[in-house]
């Protein structure tokens, strides 16, 4: 799922004119640090906290596959640099960021424009996974604030599977010299709070320049 949707971005870009887009950095970089609830990068620079409660790991949890998820190969150059999940749901977050061509050229209208350009690719995914039937609401596409972070847009889809009701979104953003992408997918289960965690989550996201 992820590979299709940040696939999506890089290819408008280039297909718009903007070449020359760089895919991956020195990733012999440590990622960063986790200390208590709080992430902060070193390979990027950027925190993040989560709900006590909640896990920040660097490296693929496994669960993910269930979710519709590829586990990074050998030879991807795309590394998610965070996954932050609550363990008794599975709600989850995904944190990617790479450099930017110097080339590109980036709006929030073009942010706007590929959240929305990556929803075939989202419902193709879902389709290959669950079935041509399987009902999807896809929601409205939405500038997103994030501290930092010049522009940023989110799309999400809404669906059922395996009798579970979840929300899968994307959020990607610029942030001059960085794109990032966010992405999330909300089990809905009784009783959770976890679309109230997601949003605490997102406020504590930070962009700071490195010194």
């Amino acid at each position: 799922m992820k590979r299709r949707i940040i696939a999506v971005f890089l290819f408008v870009f280039v297909f718009s004119g903007c070449a020359g887009v760089v895919i991956h950095d020195n990733l012999k970089v440590p990622v960063g640090t986790v200390e208590g609830n709080q992430f902060t990068g070193i390979r990027y620079p950027f925190k993040i906290n989560a709900p006590p409660h909640w896990k920040m790991v660097t490296e693929f949890p496994e669960f993910l596959k269930e979710l519709g998820y590829d586990g990074p190969g050998p030879s991807d150059k795309e590394v998610t640099e965070l996954y932050i999940f609550n363990p008794s749901t599975r709600t989850t977050i995904q944190i990617d960021f790479t450099p930017a061509s110097s080339k590109a050229k980036f709006s929030q209208e073009k942010m706007e424009g590929l959240v929305t350009a990556a929803t075939g690719g989202f419902k193709q995914e879902l389709e290959e996974e669950h079935g041509k039937g399987i009902q999807v609401t896809i929601g409205p596409t939405e500038p997103i604030t994030l501290k930092g972070v010049q522009y940023a847009a989110k799309k999400y889809g809404v669906y059922t599977a395996k009798g579970m009701k979840r929300e899968q979104g994307w959020i990607y953003g610029f942030t001059e010299p960085y794109q990032l992408f966010i992405l999330y997918v909300i089990v809905d289960k009784e009783g959770n709070r976890d679309r109230e965690d997601m949003k605490k989550v997102l406020e504590s996201f930070e962009v700071f320049s490195k010194k």
